[in-house]
């Protein structure tokens, strides 16, 4: 029973064999496979492309949204530099990566699109010439060899079935010499149907071992000619994964961004920003803008001068008008090196009570949102506060940061009046900024 086991394991493994008649087909496949692959590939890099698009513009995005956020906060000098050090990091990478979703697009899929025409051509009545010439090339070198070995499985088979006639015509003769009720004319026939049948078993042998060595014989021949145009697929497919080799190496190419001078340079950059800034200059700036470092007039005896109360306005303004007050909340051109843009917009009161405290830049000064909070955020509610007022005057806004009204306009205050005179308002329009606090009244 074993060698029966081993006969039939041995013909398990050569069931799929490429030499066996229409197994040649894995070999046509891969024609269309590795088209099919070419255009697996490129979608595999066009997908890459979006996703690195797609982190571009949210780098963007969150330096553009985060800048913005860092300029209008309390940060100043050079702490401030080095932070927004960093947005400008974020958009220099994201135009690299950029750069990377480019070169995949242009480049790589280009270069994998073109080499996939190049090598595949397509038919009118469909498939590809390379897998049509393959297929043809297997029949030719294969149909001698199969018709040999149709030949020879039909004489096995006549074989087969004389050794299965002889074996039942000896059973049928042993059975008759020991059952009395056969004849010996019975006997006779059926010992001569044996002769018969060993007779015609071997003759169906020899026919057999005649087919199977004409089979052996064409052999070598077709393995040779099926071997040659197995060649000839193997030089194309070679071609194939040769380019795919180099379009990969291309791909590793684009995508590594450490290869990129541009990549360590920004990083340069952005460490020699941060480790620039410099802890005492930023507090001697602030004492000397916003603390003891302050210029004081401190109050002193004067006496009455009746020219200075005519002296003429800075602005111009209608007949009747009060003088407008001072124009120092402008920042002074060249200072954006030290001054946060959040002081620019913000008008610090001198004033100071218990009643007032400072504001609050802890997590839950936005409802109590358990640390959530941004402080970077302008307050959601701020629009809604302010007093209603009337203007009194005409008044034609001198710079950026001022309003602009007619008589009789009304317009929401905001914050009140400071040292010099001025009040932040809101026109209906939506229009916030400056305005002289004599020039209108509360309504």
């Amino acid at each position: 029973m074993s060698g029966s086991y081993d006969e039939c394991v041995g013909a398990d493994d050569t069931m799929d064999s490429f030499w066996e008649v229409g197994n040649y087909k894995r070999a046509v496949k891969r024609v269309d496979d590795g088209h099919r692959l070419c255009n697996d590939l490129m979608g595999c890099l066009q997908e890459r492309a979006k996703i690195e698009k797609a982190y571009g513009d949210q780098l963007t995005a969150w330096s553009k949204r985060w800048r913005q956020l860092i300029e209008k906060g309390p940060q100043y000098g050079s702490v401030e530099r080095a932070w927004l050090a960093v947005m400008t990091e974020a958009d220099k990478v994201s135009e690299l990566h950029q750069d990377v979703k480019n070169n995949l697009m242009n480049e790589d899929v280009e270069k994998v699109k073109n080499w996939q025409k190049e090598a595949y051509h397509k038919q009118m009545i469909g498939g590809f010439k390379e897998a049509k010439e393959a297929d043809e090339g297997f029949k030719k070198a294969q149909k001698p060899w199969a018709k040999k070995l149709k030949e020879m499985e039909a004489a096995k088979k006549t074989y087969h079935m004389a050794c299965k006639e002889e074996k039942l015509a000896a059973a049928r003769e042993a059975n008759g010499k020991t059952e009395a009720s056969v004849t010996p004319d019975q006997q006779k026939k059926l010992h001569e149907k044996v002769d018969k049948c060993k007779q015609d078993m071997l003759k169906a042998k020899e026919k057999y071992e005649k087919s199977l060595e004409e089979l052996n014989k064409c052999t070598p021949q077709y393995m040779e000619c099926m071997e040659q145009v197995f060649d000839q697929c193997q030089q194309h497919e070679v071609k194939r994964l040769t380019f795919l080799k180099e379009a990969l190496l291309d791909i590793k190419r684009h995508l590594n961004l450490t290869e990129n001078q541009s990549y360590g340079t920004i990083y340069r950059e952005l460490e020699r920003t941060i480790l620039a800034a410099n802890t005492q200059e930023d507090l001697k700036w602030f004492s000397n803008n916003h603390g003891p470092g302050m210029h004081m007039n401190w109050p002193a005896f004067e006496e009455y001068n009746p020219d200075q109360a005519s002296a003429p306005p800075k602005k111009k303004k209608p007949d009747g008008a009060p003088p407008t007050p001072s124009t120092d909340h402008v920042a002074p051109p060249g200072d954006r090196s030290s001054v946060s843009s959040y002081e620019k917009n913000q008008a610090y009161s001198t004033e100071w009570s218990d009643d007032e405290q400072p504001a609050s830049y802890s997590g839950n000064e936005n409802g109590g949102n358990g640390g959530n909070g941004n402080s970077f955020e302008e307050d959601s509610s701020t629009p809604g506060k302010g007093v209603r007022v009337r203007a009194l005057y005409d008044y034609d806004g001198q710079e950026q940061d001022e309003l602009t009204f007619k008589a009789g306009d009304e317009l929401t205050k905001t914050e009140d009046e400071d040292e010099q005179g001025w009040c932040r308002g809101r026109l209906d329009s939506g229009q916030e900024g400056l305005y002289p606090a004599n020039y209108v009244e509360a309504i």
